[in-house]
């Protein structure tokens, strides 16, 4: 069904309640009722939602999809250009802009009511019209109250906390159905009937389109559909395979969450044929648009390239406006009777399949004063509300009985090296399976041996890490380490393992990493029994700063986080390319975690589905499932979960020793100076030999 033709009801519902809206919002930009400075807050404010609103008249007629390219060109630079980085700094958007023009009482709150406004753009493209009308509406009323006399921030906030409150029914509900439901096709229609050597289907979605977009489409146009195959092959492949390897049933699934960036769209629809012959209906769904619905640090649906990742970086605490315990209850409620609604979608439903990309440039946040931010209390709220959503989505939704995958290829931004990185990522993406299969049970044989394991840095890494193991009971039937192929994480190229967390202990350093789009500089970790008890990075000359920076985006701001994970990565031909085009830094944790030694904080990577039983191929059940925290959900389940799960990689430059010891002292080495010290990991040094760098 057109997706026109599919919220035309809707539509209709609330129509006469929009077009009052809308002239109610263009009188504004004659009236001179409102006091300065606000007043040409509210005019800049309205021509914005006017734009909006042309956008949603065209594409309801038809005639959005009409225009040319440039015309299409024209009208996308209009609706994102005040927030690009040369001229954020004169836009309300901007916290700093907003507080600078309109006061510190309430600067931050209109900086927040513009940004949630400019949800539109999306709304006016998918042609939903309801969610046009209650922005306008919310504008209207605010602006009311600055038409007799300047509020209070206290009012201004209470306005804002009902508004999202009231339409929670429609926010928390909607979010919940466009992840499940694949009778919402707007995307899905885009891929699969646009002409994609027309670059004008890149607007059609109404994200911003930055060249890296149109060259990623224009690359992606030029390869041959075997290249395509192959690259699409692997991804599905990988999903498939993630069902076998656990032991679940794919043939009771019959959806898949497809989630990529713009530009990918030929590949894509190459997956979707896949899926559908796997018997997977694919559900393609947008990132977050309200601020309720957003993840500091975290990103899910398909998009384009941010327009200013500073921009969203100062949004990420939006909610701070709002955050009360009896939202996050409403919330919850709400979010539990849209899973009662599409429980059968639910039912059906087989995870996610992620394509990721790489190559921007490191980002270096400003933290701003003038942002919104969460207080401690609101902290621990979100902490909680989070952590029971997880636990609802669980119920209908249970981990145990879905799976994933994920691959990765670099981005034109990456520099001149792209199209031969581009191939060398689809190299490493293919790795011979069986070949390192049999490698690295070479590798989990001799740690099997081990009580613990020892990690150190070199050079100027003093990492130092003493990681406990699970006992097994029957060696011969028991395992601590997956082995870990190319299924559900594409690359290949990992052993891994949950490890015991007492007796768990010592320091993590790393000198660069990129993790939630945030470049950490000099990281450091301190452990004792197995969780967080100090860190440190050098992103500000102000340690406080880089300590609120770990705290968010690492910790999640949890207190601590325990080992989730300890692995040890083997994609040596992975790492070798990243050397060879300088390109480490810009490598996502996909792809970097496979390259050296690498310990996750949070969650273990069989949260949720820890009593599953999951063997290795050789036969031999990995029994190093839980730790003393996700246990816990046998009593408390709140107490064993963070809904985190942070990957953090020594790079075999700085990588020192690796070596299991047993419980009678006896040393196993397992890497030397960087270099694999296990009979038959021969093949990995091989790579390495063609590091420059070493």
């Amino acid at each position: 069904m057109d997706y026109r033709e599919f919220w035309r009801e809707d539509n209709e519902s609330v129509r006469e309640r929009y077009e009052l809206s809308a002239e109610r919002i263009a009188s504004m930009e004659t009236e001179e009722t409102a006091a300065e400075p606000y007043r040409q807050y509210f005019v800049r404010t309205a021509r914005f939602i006017r734009m909006a609103g042309q956008v949603f008249r065209e594409t309801e007629a038809g005639a959005f999809r009409r225009h040319d390219l440039a015309e299409l060109q024209e009208i996308n630079g209009k609706l994102y250009e005040d927030i690009l980085p040369e001229h954020y700094r004169e836009s309300y958007a901007d916290p700093s802009c907003a507080v600078k023009l309109l006061g510190p009482e309430l600067g931050a709150v209109l900086s927040y009511l513009y940004t949630e406004i400019r949800g539109q753009i999306a709304f006016a493209h998918e042609c939903r019209l309801t969610e046009m009308t209650i922005l306008n509406e919310l504008f209207i009323e605010i602006y009311n109250l600055f038409e007799s006399e300047i509020p209070s921030r206290e009012t201004l906030q209470e306005t804002i906390y009902w508004f999202v409150s009231d339409y929670a029914d429609l926010t928390a509900s909607y979010r919940i159905r466009e992840t499940l439901d694949p009778s919402l096709t707007f995307a899905r229609d885009i891929v699969m009937e646009s002409d994609l050597s027309d670059a004008r289907y890149l607007y059609y979605y109404g994200e911003y389109v930055s060249e890296e977009e149109l060259s990623m489409a224009r690359f992606m146009n030029g390869l041959p559909q075997a290249t395509i195959d192959r690259m699409a092959d692997t991804y599905t492949e990988g999903y498939r395979k993630g069902f076998e390897v656990m032991g679940r049933d794919l043939s009771a699934k019959k959806t898949v969450q497809v989630l990529y960036p713009l530009g990918f769209e030929r590949m894509v629809r190459k997956a979707i044929e896949n899926f559908r012959g796997l018997g997977l209906e694919p559900v393609l769904y947008r990132k977050a648009v309200w601020s309720s619905d957003k993840k500091a640090g975290s990103s899910h649906g398909y998009s384009g390239t941010s327009p200013n990742r500073q921009y969203d970086y100062d949004h990420r605490y939006d909610n701070a406006l709002y955050l009360q315990k009896a939202y996050t209850d409403r919330k919850l409620a709400v979010q539990k009777a849209a899973y009662e609604t599409y429980k059968k979608e639910a039912a059906q439903y087989g995870g996610p399949a992620l394509i990721d990309t790489f190559g921007e440039a490191g980002f270096h946040p400003v933290n701003k004063p003038e942002a919104l931010a969460l207080s401690a209390k609101q902290e621990k709220l979100m902490l909680t509300a989070v952590s029971e959503s997880a636990r609802l989505s669980n119920q209908y939704v249970p981990g145990s009985e879905t799976s994933f995958t994920i691959i990765a290829f670099p981005k034109p931004e990456i520099g001149p090296d792209f199209e031969e990185i581009f191939e060398e990522t689809i190299r490493i993406n293919t790795l011979d399976y069986e070949r390192y299969k049999k490698i690295q049970q070479k590798i989990v044989d001799r740690l099997d041996l081990a009580e613990h394991v020892i990690v150190t840095g070199r050079g100027d890494n003093h990492t130092h890490m003493k990681i406990m193991l699970h006992r097994l009971e029957r060696p011969e039937a028991q395992t601590n380490f997956e082995n870990c192929l190319a299924d559900v994480n594409i690359p290949l190229g990992e052993v891994f393992t949950s490890p015991v967390l007492t007796g768990t202990e010592g320091v993590l350093e790393v000198s660069s990493v990129y993790l939630y789009d945030i470049q950490f500089k000099n990281l450091r970790l301190e452990f004792h029994d197995g969780r967080i008890t100090d860190y440190s990075c050098g992103n500000f000359p102000d340690e406080e700063e880089g300590r609120k920076l770990i705290k968010q985006r690492i910790l999640k701001n949890h207190e601590t986080l325990p080992i989730g994970e300890f692995a040890i990565g083997t994609n040596t031909a992975a790492y070798t390319m990243a050397q060879r085009f300088g390109i480490v830094e810009k490598l996502p944790i996909l792809i970097v975690e496979k390259m050296g030694p690498h310990f996750a904080v949070g969650d273990t990577c069989y949260n949720w589905s820890e009593d599953v039983a999951v063997y290795n191929p050789d036969g031999k059940e990995i029994i190093a499932r839980d730790n003393e925290i996700s246990i816990l959900r046998k009593e408390d389940v709140s107490k064993a979960y963070f809904s985190c799960h942070t990957d953090i990689t020594i790079p075999y430059s700085e990588l020192g020793d690796i070596y299991g010891v047993t419980a009678a002292g006896e040393k196993l080495p397992i890497i030397e100076s960087g270099r694999f010290a296990v009979p038959g990991t021969e093949l990995l040094n091989e790579e390495l030999r063609q590091d420059v760098s070493q």
